[in-house]
């Protein structure tokens, strides 16, 4: 068999059992029979395949596995993130007691330990469950060596420590395949970039979040990155596309509201006008390219935020004249509407 990913091996053992499934329901129905022997060879061909697949990616071959693979998947959520808190409260709790040498010993001893220990639980096991926690604690104990070795030695704080932070997860994240991580790392890289406009604008670094225009440009850069085939690490599409999507639509719908926020030299009416005409418009192409594509999380994310958007603009020339029951009225209408539209669209499709 050909080397593929482990997405499409998992695809692959899902149509079979599909197959499986299907066939037993059209021999009940009398539609086909077959020999003895045909039965065993496919038998014996799916199950080689199965084999194959399971042993090379360690995936999930029935319902029960899967089910079973998703309460893991919780389960090691929680435990990196209760660990991760339990050593963030340790550290400050005694860290008065301890000397400056014996701080600074931790500091630097801590996230290393963990990253040794994240790299080899990753070689060791094939899901990477204990990897993706003590990958989550590594990254903890190491913003809490920058953080608190500035605080030691009254270093100036800086927007490079949220770049650091990010390439760390970023490579944790492929490292133990691990989309906690990546959603952090695309946090921090957000962070990072804006302060960096804020500085180019003028502003002091720390006020990156007065205009929310800083997080436009890395939407699109993200959207782009989720285009892009990522093999094995075929859930970080989605994780992607999902940031890209609120760091543009989040900006925008703060400044549809609040145009005082905003680089653009127009009045604040102007402003704000200009991005609902953003929001709507960039919404519905988001549903429109995720009915296209099938990419169902854009469809979602479309759908939430034209509501939002067009919620905020019943609210903004209805509220304070018109009777609440027929506010309300209209927005029921609405939705309605919208039902009637995507369920027309749904019957061409």
């Amino acid at each position: 068999m050909q080397s593929i990913s482990k997405s499409d091996a998992q695809i692959r053992v899902d149509q079979i059992k599909c197959f499986e499934e299907e066939l037993q329901n059209i021999k009940n129905d009398d539609v086909i029979s077959l020999s003895d022997t045909q039965k065993e060879s496919i038998q014996s061909y799916h199950k080689n395949i199965l084999n194959t697949l399971t042993n090379t990616y360690d995936i999930d071959s029935t319902k029960q596995k899967k089910q079973l693979s998703l309460g893991m998947k919780i389960a090691s959520f929680l435990a990196a993130l209760g660990l991760a808190f339990s050593i963030f409260f340790l550290f400050y709790k005694f860290w008065a007691y301890l000397h400056v040498e014996t701080q600074v010993a931790i500091l630097i001893t801590m996230p290393i330990i963990l990253l040794i220990a994240t790299a080899f639980l990753a070689k060791l096991e094939t899901t990477s469950y204990y990897a993706k926690i003590t990958a989550m604690l590594s990254f903890t104990t190491f913003v809490l060596n920058l953080a608190m070795l500035g605080s030691i030695f009254n270093i100036t704080p800086s927007p490079n420590a949220f770049f650091i932070w990010s390439l760390f997860a970023l490579i944790l994240a492929y490292a133990t395949d691990t989309r906690m991580l990546l959603g952090i790392a695309i946090i921090f890289f957000s962070m990072f970039l804006s302060a960096k406009f804020a500085t180019w604008g003028g502003g002091y670094w720390i006020n990156f979040g007065n205009h929310p225009e800083n997080f436009i440009p890395l939407s699109f850069l993200l959207f782009y990155i989720s285009t892009i085939k990522h093999n094995n690490f075929w859930a970080f599409e989605k994780v992607y596309r999902l940031f890209s999507v609120l760091l543009f639509f989040i900006p925008v719908l703060i400044l549809s509201n609040w145009g005082a926020g905003s680089y653009l030299n127009f009045s604040h009416n102007a402003i704000e006008g200009f991005y609902q005409i953003i929001g709507f418009s960039f919404s519905a192409l988001a549903i429109y390219i995720g009915i296209k594509k099938s990419m169902s999380e854009l469809v979602t994310s479309g759908n939430i935020f034209f509501t939002i958007f067009l919620y905020t603009k019943f609210y903004d020339w209805f509220w304070e004249w018109m009777p609440k029951y027929i506010f309300f009225l209209i927005i029921g209408l609405s939705a309605v509407l919208i039902l009637m539209l995507l369920k027309r669209y749904r019957e061409k499709a």
